[in-house]
């Protein structure tokens, strides 16, 4: 007993545990892990906040989300606008398209960026939020095909067979 208890004490005395430390250079400690992933999380949390968070921000802060909301309802109203100017003053509108006519094309491409860089961040970032609320429906699924068969099971029970025997045989096949 002496032999087995010394063996038993090398390996789990002394608060410490060998087999577990030797399985932990393999594979990680799942407890550790997750409260390395909730001190992650937190900080992730945090910092966010602390990048919205509204006082001490400064007037120029404040100043410059407000710019950067305006690019796409001035495009937005500006393309009305050309619109309603072209059917008002045709004249007018055509001597501004003659003008855009003689932009250099360097600059036009130069806009295309810029233009695609600016809308593609938002389409990129609304796309995410999508394929995240359809991630969102598609775990909800099964609670809702759940919810309908037992809608139909109170439905054809509360329905009765007024003894025919061939409307009591359909609805048990249905309700495989």
């Amino acid at each position: 007993m002496g032999l087995i208890a010394r063996i038993f004490g090398v390996l789990f005395g002394g608060d410490r545990n060998v087999v577990r430390e030797t399985v932990e250079v393999f594979r990680e400690n799942a407890e550790a892990g997750a409260e390395r992933g909730v001190h992650v999380q937190l900080a992730a949390m945090a910092a966010q906040s602390a990048e919205f968070r509204q006082t001490g921000r400064s007037r120029f802060d404040r100043i410059m989300d407000a710019v950067n909301r305006l690019p796409r309802p001035m495009m937005a109203l500006g393309c009305l606008g050309l619109l309603g100017a072209a059917m008002v003053d045709p004249v007018w509108f055509s001597a501004r398209m003659a003008g855009i006519a003689l932009v250099p094309e360097p600059l036009w491409w130069l806009l295309g960026v810029i233009v695609s860089f600016y809308f593609g961040a938002r389409h990129q970032a609304k796309g995410q939020a999508f394929q995240a609320s359809i991630a969102e429906t598609i775990a909800r699924v099964p609670g809702v095909v759940e919810n309908i068969k037992q809608i139909r099971i109170l439905d054809e029970e509360s329905v009765p067979d007024d003894g025919n025997p061939v409307l009591a045989d359909w609805r048990k096949n249905q309700r495989r």
